[in-house]
């Protein structure tokens, strides 16, 4: 579980308590300066800490010792530092939502989503983005790491992956070769018969809708009482939404997009069309 999502729960419950930062961290015997940092995720949860604070607040002894348990989680080193030389420290944070979330519901206006790529598709993706910037061999890298995080995918409970693909996507060649593209396609449709895989496709046919501007993933956890959270990346880094307000306008603009786009049994006879087209 992130520390993002729990240092934000740990706010949310400290602010229903009706307690400042100062008095936390009174209660603590710290500065209020570490309870914002606790909160903001810039240090690891330091459990005999959130033992007292969630005492504190008058938490329910099941919801503290699931918060303690998650927090203990959160705190353990991830599959995902092994790539630590090729993983930017705003990406890490998103690995780990990815690997807790129950659902992962995205929105793709340019490319098939990681976790549904081939090998061959994120290379020349990846190849195409790092022009000048990488070696081969940290390309290498980065495609094995995005290989590793489809794992998740076959797990005997995997969260449900729901995603909205624009046209373009599907449109768009990324490698001189045709099998490329190819093997993309035969992988997404296998993905498309999954029961925890829903696969829609924007049309052009369709015309506009609100959410193109720019790539963005929702995530919800199986604890309700976590927030959802919002990731939206841009050239040089990325984004983590999660008020209430910026949270539910992008999830309005899904549910709105679920309701245009093409349905899943729309979505896979496309996806044989442009498959046969090749």
């Amino acid at each position: 579980m992130g520390q993002v999502v729990l240092g934000k729960r740990l706010q949310e419950l400290r602010e229903a308590s009706g307690l400042s930062r100062e008095e936390a961290a009174r209660v603590l015997r710290v500065a209020s300066a570490t309870v914002r940092r606790m909160e903001m995720a810039e240090v690891a949860l330091k459990i005999p800490y959130v033992q007292v604070l969630l005492d504190t607040y008058g938490v329910a002894e099941e919801e503290a010792a699931a918060f303690v348990r998650l927090a203990e989680e959160a705190n353990q080193p991830g599959w995902w530092q092994r790539f630590h030389d090729v993983l930017p420290d705003w990406f890490s944070l998103y690995v780990s939502l990815e690997g807790a979330a129950r659902i992962i519901r995205s929105y793709e206006p340019h490319f098939i989503p990681g976790l549904l790529q081939t090998e061959d598709y994120a290379r020349a993706v990846l190849e195409a983005g790092t022009i000048g910037q990488t070696s081969p061999g940290t390309v290498e890298r980065h495609v094995s790491l995005r290989m590793e995080r489809q794992r998740l995918l076959d797990r005997d409970d995997p969260p449900h992956l729901w995603v909205i693909m624009d046209e373009t996507v599907l449109r768009r060649p990324v490698s001189t070769r045709p099998e490329v593209q190819r093997d993309q396609l035969d992988k997404l449709l296998e993905y498309a018969e999954r029961d925890r895989v829903t696969l829609q496709v924007a049309e052009f046919a369709a015309g506009p809708h609100p959410g193109t501007y720019a790539p963005f993933t929702l995530f919800r956890f199986a604890e309700p009482e976590l927030p959802d959270m919002v990731f939206t990346e841009y050239l040089t880094g990325a984004l983590y939404l999660d008020s209430r307000r910026e949270v539910a306008a992008h999830l309005e603009v899904l549910d709105h997009m679920t309701a245009r786009a093409a349905s899943t049994q729309r979505t896979r006879t496309l996806l044989r069309e442009f498959r046969k087209a090749l």
